[in-house]
C-alpha cells in the first residue's frame, strides 16, 4: 500500500508543478522515477518514453501508467495515473470558470510568458537527457546520431517554414529505420 501512495503522491507532485504538458513532464518523471526513487533503469525509462509516445493518449499519462504498472502492478498504474491527472483536471476546471477575466490582468499574461520559457527549457532538458541516456545503449550504431540530426533538422525545418504534417509519420519512419538498423544482422567491420 505504501508504494501505491508513494506513486500517487509522486505523480501528483509532477502533475501539479509541471507546466506545458507531456514533454515538459518527461524530465521530471525521469528525475523522480530513475534518479531519485530508482523505480526503473535509464534503459527502461527510454523504452517507456518510446512506448508512451507511440501509443494513443497524452505522453505524461502514458508514462505515469507505465511507471505505476511496472512498480506496483494494476493498482500502481491506477494510482500514478490518477495522481498525474488530478492537478491538470482541477487547474483546467478553474481556468475554464475564470479564464475570460484571468487574461484581463497583465501580471497573469506576463506569468504565462515566463512559463513558456520554463516549458521550453524542460523540453530541451528532457531531449538532452534522453539523447545522453540513449548514447549508453546505442554506442555500436553511429548511424543513430545521424538519424537524430536528420529528424531534428526535418522537424525544425517544418516548424520554421510552417509545414504541417503529423509527427506520427516521423515516428513510423524512424521505427522502420530502427528496425532495419537493429533487427537486421550487422556484419563485422561494416558501417554502423
Amino acid at each position: 500500500m505504501n508504494r501505491k501512495i508513494d506513486l500517487f503522491l509522486t505523480f501528483l507532485k509532477i502533475g501539479a508543478f509541471t507546466f506545458g504538458g507531456g514533454y515538459a513532464m518527461i524530465s521530471l518523471i525521469d528525475h523522480e522515477c530513475v534518479e531519485k526513487k530508482k523505480w526503473m533503469t535509464e534503459e527502461e525509462f527510454l523504452d517507456m518514453t518510446v512506448v508512451a509516445e507511440s501509443t494513443p493518449g497524452p505522453v505524461a499519462i502514458n508514462c505515469a501508467t507505465y511507471a505505476g504498472y511496472k512498480t506496483a502492478g494494476f493498482w500502481g498504474a491506477l494510482s500514478a495515473t490518477i495522481g498525474v491527472v488530478l492537478p491538470s483536471f482541477f487547474i483546467i476546471l478553474l481556468i475554464s470558470v475564470f479564464f475570460e477575466h484571468l487574461l484581463e490582468y497583465e501580471i497573469v499574461v506576463k506569468m504565462f510568458q515566463g512559463i513558456r520559457v520554463a516549458v521550453a527549457w524542460l523540453i530541451i532538458r528532457a531531449g538532452v537527457r534522453l539523447i545522453s541516456a540513449m548514447k549508453n545503449h546505442t554506442s555500436k550504431h553511429k548511424s543513430v546520431y545521424i538519424l537524430i540530426a536528420v529528424f531534428f533538422s526535418v522537424v525544425f525545418g517544418m516548424n520554421l517554414f510552417g509545414v504541417r504534417i503529423s509527427t506520427i509519420y516521423l515516428v513510423m519512419v524512424s521505427g522502420v529505420i530502427g528496425y532495419l538498423l537493429y533487427a537486421l544482422p550487422i556484419r563485422e567491420g561494416g558501417a554502423g
